[in-house]
């Protein structure tokens, strides 16, 4: 399973050109398919034998020859996906069907009235309706209705830590905030730094925020930021969460020179795995990293579990961070929105589910648990799919949720707070003045 690169997020020149390419084509004259064959735009990457599996089986299908329709997969190679469905939905030749990460990355086509809305459907239908776990179907949607169907695995953030090396200096799992300042302080006594963290990267550091925001405030407060609300930024849980930050980094939770430290060259992981730091904060795929990377850490002495329950705070400790998954959503003038429905209950089937536990992902089916025995590592595989059947919210991470015109001047300014270039209420107030 790859790791970082999973974690993609739509940056605000992309946004722009995405707006731009919407607005010089206006409403269009109808998807490009024909009625009987409708295109479904995929990211292309290693997991995408998953969707085409699915798609021979949904041609082959009684369900197909009922709604007189089929579908033909375009698999677009990842780095150019982004740019390719951009130009794409604001041309004649628009996929009936497209892959996508939920929220943000799809407002622009909601807002330009080319998506479906899904709510109602998904409603209606039994196999839609309790196929999928509901925190990962309420993730990927704006203003509370559905676009979108989950397509793909699990990416769940969690708190991982050293097995030996607690054991070695008698700590346990921090369950509440205060035992973890109580870890922090027994690991740094000891020379040991307690955190891992890729701040050169910037979005490892934004987990911290995305769950200390939850856990004080709730899901709420990000809820009404991702729906468009920037006066969200001003509650009282986001100042304090990044009090809470700064009180970290002073206090040398993440050691010293973090914010030259990458994710995505192996750096934080060396860090962890070479116990010089005990936790790290990361995605699901930190398991896959670790494995691939320091495969005799990853299989003795990896840990994991949730991220704790802050003192006095509103949110739920089985609350959830990360990346629910990717989803299906349909273009508003597919030529044939029965087969393009009926091709979406396909994602609800346990050979789906089976293909994707064969890839290395978690499905996100309620038909899920009983088929986990198969995964490559059985025990991390229950403990995510329970993490999430679990949590009353899943919030998707924020620069994936938010309008992505925000998401990147979102980032510097988070990274601004890391690194001391701004004070947690001149980061708030920079928050709130995003448009």
């Amino acid at each position: 399973m790859e790791s970082y690169s999973r974690r993609w997020f739509l940056g605000a020149g992309a946004t722009t050109l995405i707006t731009a390419g919407l607005t010089a084509c206006g409403t269009g004259s109808g998807s490009g398919s024909s009625g009987d064959t409708l295109t479904a735009m995929v990211y292309g990457d290693d997991a995408v034998k998953v969707q085409s599996a699915a798609v021979k089986r949904f041609n082959a299908s009684a369900a197909a020859k009922k709604a007189k329709g089929r579908i033909q997969l375009e698999k677009v190679p990842g780095s150019d996906y982004p740019a390719k469905l951009r130009t794409a939905m604001g041309s004649p030749h628009a996929p009936d069907v497209f892959f996508n990460w939920g929220g943000g990355s799809i407002k622009a086509y909601k807002d330009a009235g080319q998506l479906i809305d899904l709510t109602d459907t998904i409603e209606s239908d039994p196999v839609l309706k309790s196929g999928f776990l509901p925190s990962v179907l309420a993730a990927g949607a704006l203003g509370g209705r559905n676009y979108g169907v989950p397509m793909r695995g699990m990416q769940p953030v969690m708190l991982f830590y050293n097995k030996a090396m607690f054991a070695e200096h008698k700590l346990q799992p921090p369950t509440t905030w205060d035992q973890l300042l109580d870890n922090n302080a027994k690991l740094k006594k000891a020379g040991i730094a307690p955190f891992a963290l890729g701040g050169a990267d910037v979005w490892p550091e934004l987990m911290w925020l995305e769950y200390l925001v939850d856990r004080i405030g709730g899901p709420q407060v990000f809820e009404k930021i991702k729906n468009g609300d920037a006066s969200g930024w001003g509650d009282p849980a986001v100042l304090k969460a990044a009090q809470t930050v700064k009180q970290l980094i002073d206090d040398g939770a993440f050691g010293q020179g973090f914010s030259s430290v990458a994710y995505t060259n192996k750096g934080a992981p060396a860090v962890f795995a070479k116990g010089k730091a005990a936790m790290h904060l990361m995605g699901s795929w930190e398991y896959s990293t670790q494995l691939g990377e320091f495969p005799d850490f990853a299989k003795k002495n990896l840990g994991w579990c949730p991220f704790p329950k802050f003192d006095g705070g509103a949110g739920d400790i089985r609350n959830v961070v990360g990346n629910p998954t990717n989803y299906w959503s349909v273009n508003n003038r597919t030529p044939n929105k029965d087969a393009a429905i009926a091709f979406l209950k396909e994602c609800a089937s346990e050979q789906y589910a089976k293909d994707l536990i064969a890839n290395g992902d978690i499905p996100t089916t309620s038909n899920a648990a009983k088929l986990l025995d198969a995964a490559p590592n059985p025990e991390f595989a229950r403990f995510q799919y329970e993490m999430v059947q679990q949590a009353p919210a899943f919030t998707l991470s924020w620069d994936q949720a938010v309008d992505p015109n925000i998401s990147t001047p979102m980032l510097t300014e988070i990274n601004k707070l890391f690194v001391g270039k701004s004070s947690p209420s001149q980061f708030v107030s920079a928050l709130q003045g995003l448009k």
